[in-house]
This record gives structure tokens, sequence and C-alpha cells, in this order.
């Protein structure tokens, strides 16, 4: 007899009253304890995507360059011409990352790999995307969760195989407890060889294929969908345990087999474990299956059947087969020595029935389980922050101006939000495969060299809190200008998005109005540069709870982006190349430092507005960006974003110890000619004898554009006259400065 529940009950597994009603209706009985688990479990925020599926069916998804794989949502499809398409996808760790960070960030790795891999695809490179606390608040703390997650990307992705090529990491207060983990994973798939996770064929046989299910990762589809507290380190069995060589042959076994035609349909055992495919894979079917949990590979004795079903053990799949194709397709996973056990079979009906020992324990209909099926769908309350009244009050004037900058300016360089985060990138192997272009970071975006196309495909990732918490609409509009700028500025074309929307608890209305306001903002800019969202992940509950006090995170949209370069000869360098050249600013320069690093680090302003943006210009500046490099026009591009100009040509001259001498506009503030962060201006430097082209091409377009000095071999930096110092010298601090604070402990 099984155990029968109540609304008590439901509410401890996070469902609410509403939902507890539903299933009532849905079951028309009272529904035993295994059947609450797996309604909790798919109906969490993890699963269901419950409060913000209404609000990511605006999103622009479609478009030419955008392949249906059967409403597969394994990974975005993205045609790159010819036989081939590019799956790339980002997804997030957080919760599990402030628990236990190294686990929490290698089993992430692990995550989003399995996600391109069920594609079909044979994964090439990996991005980051980590925010973490502000070392002053919490040094140990901050110090432990940075190095753990570091740390536990190295480790998975480097064993795994698969190069990070790039990323950011930042630090904000806002992240004190609750450290974001965006990872974003690509690979490369003959579109005649994409697979999907459609379960279909009556009959046809269900397999569980990798390591063996146990008792790890139980619950943490609710654990993720919730905030949180000084209560969450008890949670610790919620953590999975990653296995990365047990993943690497997986993955071989999983693409030989799809390459050879056997596999009718795939997909990764993430989130819920076996109740989540396997509902998932029936609804898009319109079909059911009969799953027998003693048939499970179980490395924990004893294990209850709601612990089989929701257990989250890493390195599994569910396969189905054609049937017949059996013993062929076993021979394959022998041969990579991966367990294939058939654990079921699909059936004719709407209905999932779980047995244990043949008798039948759960028979549930998978649309009613499924996000985009049969889940709650929420628009919830949202109202305008009260903080934001003080942001619309700032004031430049009211700022004191000096005569220099130069102490700023080396404080500037010394920042961990402006520094160089070697110490980090060190640690993961950028090399493995040899396809990565960018190893010395040498351009603007992350290019790949793709060995079965003989292509350049460009990765970008972009993203500033502090922005999108000033205005979230313009916040996020420039994160996917920055992302497609990075692309734009190493002379390809973006093709497409996928994002990773972080945000605090959905329930409370001022966060919910950040998110609606993001999505906005990611409408408009996807739309404007013509790169539709073909995927990606929201992460809501990124809230820390102190006697009853909550804090979300500032609101934190990750934009990924692809793109192609066309003519494989037209990369352009970011860093400076050449002693007498001129140095120029594209775009119209502000008198603004609103949302700047200098605002809020120098002079310790707490809120500002965003920058000065206007999409329309942004735009018209990459096409006219792209021109100037196919004419041969330019040496080196590089967009002015954090940290302002002064940051941008110090990274620009450090490459090769250029000096510079550069003269600040009388009709801007100095402070926010060399500091402020206002958008849509390119950093580039020209030729003396390709000046008149230059010029001639701006004047025709109507490109704003200003000569500010010129490239020398002297190696000292002078702004209006003043030596700020030696590049060489500065170039030591700027890339010390992470490494010494990581090595403090």
């Amino acid at each position: 007899m099984q155990e029968k529940t109540n609304l008590d009950k439901a509410l401890q597994l996070g469902l609410n009253e509403a939902e507890y009603h539903r299933i009532l209706e849905i079951l028309q009985k009272t529904p035993t304890f295994i059947e609450l688990c797996l309604f909790a479990a798919m109906w969490s925020e993890h699963c269901s995507y419950k409060n913000s599926i209404f609000w990511l069916q605006k999103l622009p998804r479609s478009g030419p360059q955008i392949l249906n794989a059967g409403k597969s949502e394994n990974a975005g499809l993205v045609d790159i011409g010819g036989d081939y398409a590019c799956a790339f996808k980002i997804e997030s760790h957080n919760h599990p990352s402030a628990i236990e960070p190294f686990q929490g960030a290698a089993t992430g790795v692990g995550g989003i790999n399995r996600d391109i891999f069920t594609m079909g695809a044979r994964p090439f490179a990996q991005l980051i995307s980590l925010r973490f606390g502000d070392f002053s608040a919490n040094e140990q703390k901050t110090d432990r969760l940075t190095k753990g997650v570091i740390q536990g990307i190295s480790h998975y992705g480097n064993a795994l195989g698969i190069p990070v090529v790039g990323g950011d990491i930042f630090f904000n207060s806002c992240y004190n407890h609750t450290p974001l983990v965006n990872v974003l994973s690509a690979g490369i798939v003959k579109k005649s060889e994409i697979a999907n996770a459609i379960a279909s064929g009556e009959g046809n046989p269900v397999f569980i294929a990798g390591s063996t299910t146990g008792k790890d990762g139980i619950n943490g589809a609710i654990f993720a969908s919730a905030n949180i507290n000084d209560e969450s380190d008890k949670q610790i069995p919620a953590i999975q345990v990653g296995d990365p060589f047990a993943e690497k042959l997986l993955m071989e076994a999983a693409l030989e087999a799809i390459q050879a035609g056997d596999i009718l349909a795939i997909q990764d055992m993430g989130a819920a474990g076996i109740i989540c495919s396997t509902s998932e894979m029936s609804a898009r079917g319109n079909c059911g299956m009969q799953i027998h949990l003693d048939r499970v590979p179980l490395r924990n004795k004893n294990m209850q059947a709601e612990e089989i079903l929701l257990s989250e053990s890493q390195e599994r799949m569910l396969i189905i087969l054609e049937k017949g194709k059996e013993e062929k397709v076993k021979k394959i996973f022998e041969k990579w020595k991966v367990n294939l056990v058939q654990i079921g079979e699909v059936i004719n009906k709407s209905s999932l029935q779980f047995l244990m020992n043949n008798e039948i324990i759960a028979d549930l209909n998978p649309q009613y389980l499924v996000a985009g099926y049969g889940a709650p769908v929420y628009q919830r309350e949202y109202t305008k922050p009260d903080y934001l009244k003080s942001i619309e009050i700032f004031d430049i004037e009211k700022i004191p101006q000096n005569i220099s900058y130069q102490k700023e300016a080396d404080t500037m360089l010394q920042l961990l939000n402006l520094c160089d985060k070697n110490w980090a990138f060190e640690q993961f192997d950028s090399m493995i495969g040899i396809t990565n272009l960018n190893t010395n970071s040498e351009y603007n975006a992350n290019l790949i060299k793709i060995k079965e196309t003989n292509q350049i495909l460009a990765l970008s990732i972009s993203g500033n809190e502090n922005y999108v918490q000033a205005h979230p609409e313009i916040g996020t509009m420039i994160a996917v200008a920055e992302a497609a700028a990075q692309i734009y500025c190493s002379g390809a074309k973006p093709l497409a998005i996928t994002n990773g929307l972080n945000f605090g608890n959905p329930y409370d209305t001022d966060v919910y109005w950040q998110f609606t306001e993001c999505i906005k903002g990611l409408c408009h800019a996807s739309e404007k540069f013509k790169t539709p969202v073909s995927g990606g992940n929201v992460s809501f509950y990124n809230q820390y709870e102190i006697e009853n006090i909550n804090t979300p995170i500032f609101p934190t949209p990750i934009i990924g982006m692809l793109g192609i370069l066309e003519n494989e000869n037209k990369p352009i360098a970011s860093n400076f190349q050449k002693a007498g050249d001129d140095i120029y600013i594209l775009g119209k320069i502000h008198n603004d430092i609103s949302s700047s690093t200098y605002a809020k680090e120098i002079c310790q302003i707490k809120f500002s507005p965003a920058p000065h943006f206007n999409i329309d210009d942004e735009l018209q500046m990459m096409h006219n960006m792209y021109a100037l490099i196919e004419n041969n026009v330019l040496q080196s591009a590089q967009r002015i974003s954090k940290g302002g100009l002064y940051i941008a040509l110090i990274k620009s001259a450090s490459k090769k110890n250029f000096g510079i001498e550069i003269s600040t506009s009388k009709d801007i503030r100095k402070d926010a000619f060399l500091f402020g962060e206002s958008q849509g201006r390119i950093l580039i430097s020209v030729k003396k004898e390709n000046e008149k082209n230059f010029k001639t091409f701006c004047i025709e377009k109507n490109i704003p554009f200003l000569k500010i000095g010129s490239l020398n071999s002297t190696k000292e930096i002078c702004i209006d006259d003043i030596s700020y110092g030696n590049i060489e010298e500065m170039k030591t601090k700027y890339q010390n400065a992470f490494r010494k604070q990581m090595d403090r402990f």
C-alpha cells in the first residue's frame, strides 16, 4: 500500500495550494507519495519554466539560419551552410555551485555538453560567464567559491577534451551568497545526422545508457527552484557528482551510434532524472512508455522507487532504438565500455507506466507533466522597483573633476572587474583539438576553425549586470550589442543568439518586472540584429534569505552569440599593430559616466542610469565597421566597453608594448572621455597610407570619427602631454592584480 498525501506534503515538496488541487483534478484522486514527488519535480521552476515560458514565447525564434530539430529542446541548431549545422546553448548551475562550488560547476559543464552531443553534434568549444561576490564583504568565502568553480570547470572540461576558448569573470556584492555559473557549449553536426528527443514507434525498446544511478542529485530540480538560505548547505546530498571520463566514453558511444543511424531518439537524463526524460520524450511524441525501475542499474542498494525516478546522477542518457537494432547498438556501447540496459518500451497511448517488480507504482499522462504541454503557466504580477527613483535623478555635474587622472587610471588597471583574468584561463585547456585561433587573445570574438567544413566560426559572450540593474530593457539590449560587436570587430557576421537569464525570485514583483523588461530588450535587440534566439536557459531564485529578508541578485542576462567569418583571410586583431599608426574613435562620444566601473568604484556612486545607448546607431556602426574591415582600411578594432577608452587603450597597446600619445576632447569631461562607458564607440588604428581612404569612407557614410593620437615605440602612455606610465609596468599591474588576489589564501 502506497503512502497517501495531503496539502502539507505538497507544500513541503515545493508545490502551492492551487497546484495541489489541480493535481487532484487531473488524477481524480488523492495522489500517492510517488505521484506527488513526480509532479513536484516536473512542475518545479527548473523543469517547467512555469513563471517564464509565457514571456519566452515572445522571443524571435525563427529565421532562415535556424533549423528545427523536431521541437527537441536539447540545444538550438543554426545552419552554417553546406551540409553542416552548429548546435549551441548556455546552461547555468548556480544553486549547486553556491553550496558545493567544485562539483556544482563540474556537473554544469557535463550537463551543457550532454545537451550538445545528444543533438548528434560533437562539442568543439566552451565559453564561461561567472559572477562572484565582493572580496571585501567576505574574502574567504568569495575566494573559496571562485577557486572551487574555476577548478570544477577545469577538471571536467579538460578531461572531457573540449577547450574553454573564452568568457568573462566579474565580481559584485549582489552575488555574495549566490554566485552565477553560466557555461556555453557549441558543437558541429551534419544535417543528415541530427538527433532528436521524440519518442515514437510502439514496441520500440527504451534504454538507459551510461553511469549507474545513485542517490546523488535527488530532488535537485526542486532544490534549484527555491531561494538560497542558511539551511541550504544541509542539502548537499542534492548536489550531483560528476565523472568526466565516463562522459567522454558516453559521448563517443552516443555519437557513433547516432552517426550510424541506429538511434531514433536520445535525451540527457539531467534535471529530475528518469521522470523528466521519459515524460518529455513521450509528450513530444504524443505517446507513452512502460518503464521497469527494477531494471535500472544502481550504485546504491535499497533505493526506493521515487529515488530511482528522481535521481540526477550524472552521465546518463535515455535512448530509444528501432526494434531489431538492439544488438548492433549494444556492440557500439560495449566497444566504448558504456552500460546500455533496456528498461522499457514505447507504448501507443499517453501513459507513463512505472513498474517495480512487475507492479505498476505510478501511471501518469506525460502531457500533464511537461513544460509547453500541460504543466502550469503563470503570468506573475510585476511592479517597477522603487530603487530606480534614485537612479533617475543622477547628475554628472555634481561629480568633481580633476586636471589629471593618473592615480585613478592606475587604480582602474588593477580593479578585479577590469584586470586580466589569466590566472583563471590558464587553468583551462584552450588548445584541445587545435582549432582555437584566439589563444593569444588577438581577436574580439573567439574564432574557431571547423575542420569538417574548413570554416571559421566566431563565438562571443556578454552581460553587464550594472547596466541591467539600472535599466533592464536597455541593459539587455547592450548585452546583445556587445556580443554582436565582438563578432563584427573580428571581421565576422552574427547568426544567432543563445541566452542564460539569471534572476531572483519570480514571486517578487520587482524581480518579475526586471525579467519582463529584459525579455522586451532581448526581443527588440535580436530583431534589430537579425539574430534569432535559438534557445537558452532561465535561472530564477538566485536570492538569499537572512532572517526573512530577501536579497536578489542584480538581473543578469548573459548573451551568447554565434557568427561566421565569411572571408577567412579577413579576421582583424583587437590589438594595435604598428608604431606610427593613428588612433581613432568611431562613434559619438558622450559626456557620460553612468553605470561605469569608474562611477561605481572610483566615485563610489552606487546607482546611476544605464550608459548612453542608441540601438540604431549601434547597428549602423557595426555594418560600417564590417565594410571598413572588408576594404582593408583598418589595422585593429576594439569596442570600447567596461572601463571605457582608457582600459581599451591599455589592452590594445600592451600586446606589443606600444607607446601612446593621445589628446582628450575639450568638449567632453576628461573622466567621461577616458573612463565613461557610453555605447556605440569603437577604438581603431589606421595606417598613415590608409588615412585618406578611411576619412573619405567615414564622411561618405556619415560615420562620426575623431582622431585622438598615434602609436610610437617609446613605451610611454601620454595623455594631454602628461605621462601616465610605462606600458610594460602598466601591463604587469593589469595582468597580476587578479593573480595576487587569488594567491592570498
